[in-house]
């Protein structure tokens, strides 16, 4: 186990330097044509803004070390607000959304896809089908202006935007505090996590599906194991394994998504600022969103890749620890096949 702790944090490593060396060559070396927005040089402010001057490799360093010791990242060039302090009032918010989206995709999907595979072509299956259809089609934009119609100002159940922060604030002329916090959030969360629970359903329902049919299921059943302990003990671990992995990579991609959730409700998050500071053609934010975005995505996939070992304690194994028939098949380039997973 703990080779393939070193390897994997050997990769995000090497990711990370690949990022910020792009990064740094994107913005700080590649020669751009000189333009001006409301009287000011963007390319000539872009190094008074951060700071950051000299040969390339004293650059690139600096830069590096700023972004390892968590030290700024220079000014907003039309604010001149320090980059680090926009991003810590921004990020919370951004987090908030996503985590409190995942949190409502998985409880949706999860009991939805688990029972949709064990009644498939049943009402409930077709139900869950139609589900997934109309949650892949529809639009978040969409979806959010039409919840906030609806539940903000038709029926006044839901704020129709703004964001309360999760402490609070001490003052009763500003909103603040858990419950606040999580009636401006339901509907941005429901909004956000629409589209990936129609997704999870699916990938559910297919996971489980093909996880009963494998042979040490049927060879339970025949032992007069009961179903629920079939399910929990053998079908649920194995058909988790792909959610899982998948889990981690779409909460990285779910950044994307935040831009439209937060420009409906007026979350001013990371999306946001995003899309202001590339309107204003603001360099020194834009490169701190996408280190930020960079390091919380290698974070989350590293602490998946730990998951997926310790549900599977095969992945963190080398292929001495297989048997022969696993190591011809790791050999030809094929996943060894599913085992059942001892509960």
């Amino acid at each position: 186990m703990l080779p393939y702790v070193v390897k994997r944090l050997a990769w995000a490593v090497v990711v990370f330097i690949a990022v910020t060396l792009s990064t740094y060559v994107l913005f700080f070396v590649i020669p751009t044509r000189p333009s001006a927005v409301r009287g000011r040089d963007i390319t000539a402010n872009l190094t008074q803004a951060t700071g950051i001057h000299g040969p390339l490799y004293r650059e690139y360093g600096t830069f590096l070390w700023r972004i390892v010791t968590f030290q700024s990242l220079g000014r907003s060039t039309t604010s001149r607000e320090d980059v680090n302090t926009m991003l810590k009032r921004a990020a919370p918010i951004t987090a908030s959304l996503i985590l409190g989206g995942v949190v409502f995709w998985m409880l949706v999907a999860i009991p939805i896809g688990l029972l949709s595979a064990l009644r498939p072509r049943s009402l409930l299956d077709r139900a869950a089908m139609l589900f997934v259809l109309i949650g892949i089609s529809v639009h978040p934009v969409w979806l959010g202006l039409i919840l906030v119609y609806v539940f903000g100002y038709k029926l006044g159940l839901t704020p129709v935007g703004g964001y309360c922060d999760f402490f609070y604030a001490g003052s009763s002329e500003v909103c603040g505090g858990p419950r606040q916090w999580a009636y401006h959030l339901v509907l941005p969360w429901i909004t956000f996590g629409m589209l990936f629970a129609a997704l999870y359903v699916r990938m559910i329902r297919a996971s489980v599906i093909e996880t009963l049919h494998h042979d040490y299921v049927t060879t339970a059943r025949a032992k007069g194991a009961s179903e629920w302990r079939v399910i929990r003990g053998h079908v649920l671990k194995n058909a988790f394994l792909p959610v899982i992995t998948m889990l981690g990579m779409d909460v990285g991609v779910a950044f994307a998504g935040s831009v439209f959730v937060e420009s409906v409700f007026g979350l001013p998050g990371i999306g946001r600022l995003a899309v202001r500071s590339l309107q204003r053609q603001d360099l020194p934010p834009i490169i701190g969103i996408i280190v930020l975005v960079t390091i919380v995505i290698l974070i989350l996939n590293l602490i998946v890749d730990l998951l997926y070992a310790w549900f599977d304690p095969r992945v963190g194994h080398s292929p001495r620890g297989l048997d022969e028939e696993e190591r011809a098949q790791l050999s030809s380039g094929r996943k060894p096949a599913a085992k059942p997973v001892r509960v």
